[in-house]
């Protein structure tokens, strides 16, 4: 079996994720409101995990969630 970078394997599972929020999204499975609550709740997750050896990794994620909120790439804003 290959060994995929954590990189690699971040990306796909980004663009994975966001494309499954569209779809709920478009076929009317969650609303908006509950999909920025969805990636909100995620930011908050590393936003406010215990200090330790991943503080900058926690940081690096949370703000990466809130710059696509701040785009709005998860959500087709109508």
């Amino acid at each position: 079996m290959m060994t995929v970078p954590n990189d690699i394997a971040g990306t796909a599972a980004l663009a994975i994720c966001e494309s499954l929020l569209l779809a709920l999204n478009d076929r009317n499975i969650l609303p908006e409101r509950e999909i920025v609550g969805v990636l909100k709740d995620a930011a908050a997750a590393h936003e406010f995990a215990p200090p330790g050896e991943k503080d900058a990794l926690h940081a690096a994620v949370a703000a990466l969630i809130n710059n696509i909120l701040a785009g709005g790439n998860s959500v087709r804003r109508r």
